[in-house]
């Protein structure tokens, strides 16, 4: 935008986003808006709709535009204008009052936050805001700025840097004293009516969790157990109205927030025991208000109090585990019964809060691998695991079955992680038997006996597979519930029967009666879906007794579409039997195969000779076959062909082929069908495993064709396929490298295109893969390749790109790049796989590095570092001299001032950095070194 708009023009924009129904007329005005709101005339304009304030719209544009371009763009002012800017923004904060609209306060209080924390001549600023607006009649602006600046000062989205940030922090702890001294006034001055004063104590309470939460009010400052903050939020939380003690919901929330983020820092702070005690025994007082609150079936509280009393088990769980043995238990460890009880709720979503608690307790016990540990916390376990039970049980009057989306649902599923990751602490079997015996309880409802199975099999894979006390009446049991069974404990009764596959594998004179009663199962409505399930699993666990039944299987895939099972299910069933292969001899396999393959492939072939139009999820979608077929070609797993013998899927494949060329041929414009059947080659290949090269020409023409004209990046997957294949081959190897030169054309002009890299990120995932391939299989071949430097350069521009899948695939490429040049050193072709690496990096070794190094500090995530810092070791390694040098001289090229002045990294910062490269030995401690560089500059 090269000339500023006028004021009344952007104020009609506005009201056109919001108020003009027509949705194109809303876009244009939304992408001008847009285009404004990056130019630098945003700043000028903001400050005039401010001072005009024409209606809300136009207000809250011009504040959260304020607000943005602090926070992004702050480097486009000059120093000068750094304090009018200021006085503007304490300007627009006096006027506001209780009418002004809250979303605008909060959009001119984050601005003013992001401006203190970037505008370095501003020290003390919240001193003087304190002086400035304590005595003003509305203190809602002030203390919603005191709030937001400590969490501003955490928003990564604001690029400080850490030493920036670190200067902050000292300022805010040298403040501390007087803020403190303003939220105590404020709490003092408003405590007694609580109810009047709800929004101003608890924006209170949250200004004073804020600070905590960032270190600017130490715990040393908190000490003595007369905090007044402190006491008014256990004011608050002791909620008993017959004694006169009450309080809002929003209060309750603030309090509660205020005491976890308390305990939080107590975790990293472990000499304070006086404040220790004084949170401890002030929480552990809650009791009866938290009994109160079930009573008054006041969930919201429940579950504050719930928080408190979990918060307080994860700070002191270290210390409970740690101190306590069988004669002596830690005095904190009552903590425990209080979480429990929580657990006790009737609504699971309060006990769901727990869960986190029993996670960190089991690795602590895991990690300490001690019986006599582990068998002192064997009760709460236990409690634990029949709560949980409880919990799991489905309404009484409930007919069906969960559905796919129900919260519920989802909540089971939570319980079973769970149970799995516990269970340990009581045993498996131990589990396994208490839930068997709750089933033969007198009088037990559907419910509860569904609920018990749902336990049992959570736990099933883990009961030892010789038990024969419980399993033999379970599986027994199961075998004969009666039809008139509620569904749900007959459908989770199916489930339990795949998930003892392990036993049933040691126990085979069970698997005929099991398997009657799954296919059984498979024609019942409701049930097929988990019959299918169990099927699969038992199938995968036991195929070396499948063999015998390969022929029942066959049958049952003959008519699996005549039967209630969604494709996932089919899927499922279609893996078991393809892996029942791997345990019949060689001869028989062919035939079985390829009648399996057949019942995928003549519908696919009908869709094409009839040319039907694709109905996504239907018959007549290609994509329901081809997913079928992949699935049978990818859990086919055959050994131990011998030499001269034809490989059992060989003929398979060539029967394959045409109908997946023809599939290619009528499908290539539709992306969706393409990846799938890009995804069956892939599994066809490997199934036969270099066996089939007579159809790599007619594979690659149409592949190089059909990407050339709509650059599928699927087809370059497939390429990395047949490069990882067949590249070891020299007969093979040419006409690899020629579909390569045919791909580079339209990848590149794809990736050319303006922000080409960010919009076609599986482009780049898929094409640096097949590069890697070719580096892995034919390294010589492939550092001569003539276009060798052109996609090096292209890998340079890829290092910045932030998409985690193509950035790896990049740094993959790299990384085996670089070890050709080391690794093999004993083959015939070292010497020249070094040369030419050698040669490469020493044209191209210093823009890597300072490409890498660039890529780190502003582009990459930090979870995304580990795969550059395995390039830095494989360079390292390579010559550790010259490297050291390029680090050095990459290091120098970055920053060492923000454009406003600010200094991001000293000299000396960055020479820290620079030697924990140059000195590390491993990927683990370039990664730490890398992000203690990205501090400094974010």
């Amino acid at each position: 935008m090269d000339t500023k708009p006028s004021v009344d023009v952007v104020i009609l924009a506005v009201s056109t986003l919001y108020k003009n129904p027509d949705k194109k007329e809303k876009d244009k005005a939304s992408e001008w808006l847009l285009h404004l709101q990056s130019s630098v005339h945003a700043w000028s304009i903001s400050d005039e709709i401010l001072h005009k304030k024409p209606d809300l719209e136009s207000c809250y544009f011009a504040a959260q535009t304020m607000r943005t371009k602090i926070q992004k763009s702050f480097h486009e002012l000059p120093l000068e204008v750094h304090a009018p800017l200021r006085d503007s923004l304490l300007e627009y904060i006096s006027q506001i009052n209780e009418g002004t609209s809250t979303i605008i306060t909060t959009q001119l209080c984050i601005a003013l936050s992001d401006l203190i924390l970037q505008m370095q001549s501003w020290s003390r600023a919240p001193l003087d805001l304190i002086n400035r607006f304590s005595n003003h009649s509305y203190l809602w602006p002030l203390v919603e700025v005191l709030t937001v600046l400590p969490e501003e000062l955490e928003n990564k989205a604001v690029r400080l840097g850490e030493n920036r940030r670190l200067e902050v922090l000292d300022d805010l702890k040298q403040c501390s004293p007087m803020v403190l001294e303003f939220l105590t006034h404020c709490c003092s001055t408003h405590a007694n009516n609580l109810n009047e004063n709800t929004h101003i104590v608890a924006r209170t309470l949250r200004c004073f969790t804020s600070w905590v939460s960032v270190g600017a009010i130490s715990l040393l400052d908190l000490s003595d157990s007369d905090n007044v903050v402190i006491n008014l939020a256990f004011q608050i939380l002791d909620f008993k109205p017959h004694e006169g003690k009450q309080s809002t919901g929003a209060l309750c929330d603030a309090a509660t927030e205020c005491i976890c983020t308390l305990l939080q820092c107590l975790e990293d702070n472990n000499n304070q025991q006086e404040l220790e005690h004084y949170l401890f025994s002030n929480i552990m007082k809650l009791e009866e208000s938290y009994h109160i609150s079930v009573a008054n079936e006041d969930q919201s509280r429940s579950i504050d109090y719930c928080r408190l009393f979990t918060e307080l088990a994860e700070s002191f769980l270290e210390k409970i585990v740690s101190n306590s043995s069988p004669n002596q238990t830690h005095y904190a460890i009552k903590v425990l019964d209080m979480a429990l009880m929580c657990v006790g709720h009737h609504d699971y979503e309060v006990a769901e809060i727990t869960f986190h608690l029993w996670y960190v307790l089991s690795e602590e016990l895991y990690q300490k691998n001690s019986k006599e540990l582990t068998e002192m916390f064997k009760p709460y376990i236990e409690r634990l695991i029949t709560a949980l039970c409880r919990h799991c049980q489905m309404e009484p009057d409930c007919e069906g079955l969960l559905f796919e989306g129900d919260e519920f649902k989802d909540f089971r599923l939570k319980v079973s992680g769970l149970i799995k990751d516990v269970v340990f602490i009581v045993g498996s079997s131990s589990c396994f038997k208490q839930m068997f015996i709750n089933l033969q309880i007198e009088g037990v409802t559907w419910d509860q006996s569904e609920a018990a199975l749902f336990v049992m099999q959570a736990v099933a894979k883990n009961v030892i597979p010789t038990e024969g006390e419980v399993v033999p009446k379970v599986t027994e049991a199961i075998l004969n519930i009666p039809s008139s069974t509620h569904i749900a404990v007959r459908y989770t009764s199916v489930l339990l029967l795949g998930e003892l596959s392990e036993w049933i594998e040691k126990h085979p004179q069970v698997l005929d009666p099991v398997l009657n009663f799954l296919v059984q199962g498979l024609s019942v409505e409701g049930l097929a879906g988990a019959a299918a399930t169990a099927l699969q699993n038992i199938c995968v666990t036991c195929n070396k007794w499948m063999s015998r039944h390969v022929s029942v299987m066959m049958q049952l895939l003959r008519q699996v579409d005549t039967l209630p099972v969604s494709s996932n299910a089919v899927i499922g069933l279609l893996k078991g039997v393809a892996t029942i292969f791997s345990g019949i001899p060689h001869s028989e396999i062919t035939p079985l195969l390829r009648e399996l393959c057949e019942m995928q492939l003549t519908p696919l072939a009908k869709l094409i000779e009839y040319n039907i139009q694709p109905v996504k999820g239907s018959p007549n979608d290609p994509v329901l076959w081809l997913d079928r077929l992949s699935a049978v070609l990818r859990n086919v797993s055959i050994h131990n062909v011998a030499v001269g013998e034809v490989h059992p899927c060989k003929a398979v494949v060539l029967h394959i082929w045409p109908i997946i060329a023809a599939t290619f041929d009528r499908y290539q414009g539709d992306v969706r069908i393409m990846e799938r059947c890009c995804r069956s080659v892939r599994y066809m290949l490997r199934s036969a495993s270099q066996e089939v090269p007579e159809i790599l020409s007619s594979l690659v023409v149409p592949m190089v064709r059909i990407y050339k004209e709509h650059k599928h990046s699927c087809l370059l997957y497939v390429g990395s396929i047949l490069v990882d294949e067949y590249a070891t081959d020299p007969q093979c190897v040419g006409g690899l490298l020629e579909m390569l030169q045919e791909f580079l054309e339209p990848t590149f002009q794809m990736l050319q295109e303006e922000n080409g890299l960010r919009n076609y990120p599986d482009t780049v995932d898929d094409f640096f893969r097949l590069c890697a391939r070719f580096i892995q299989r034919s390294p010589v071949r492939f550092l001569k390749f003539s276009a060798l430097v052109a996609i090096f350069q292209c890998a340079l521009l890829g290092a910045c790109l932030d998409h985690k899948e193509a950035n790896m695939s990049v740094m993959k490429f790299f990384h085996d790049l670089i070890n050709q040049g080391m690794s093999g050193q004993g083959s015939p072709d070292f010497a020249e796989r070094n040369r030419l690496v050698k040669e490469l990096l020493e044209q191209y070794g210093q823009m890597l590095v300072t490409g890498l190094l660039q890529a780190c500090v502003f582009h990459l995530h930090s979870y995304m570092l580990s795969e550059v810092a395995d390039v830095f070791l494989q360079l390292l390694d390579f010559s550790r001299e010259t490297t050291s040098k390029w680090i050095a001289d990459g290091l120098d090229s970055l920053p060492k001032r923000h454009g406003v002045g600010l200094v991001i990294a000293t000299p000396a910062q960055l020479n820290e950095v620079l030697l924990a490269l140059i000195r590390s030995h491993t990927a683990k401690s370039i990664t730490y070194a890398l992000k203690e560089l990205i501090q400094l500059y974010r």
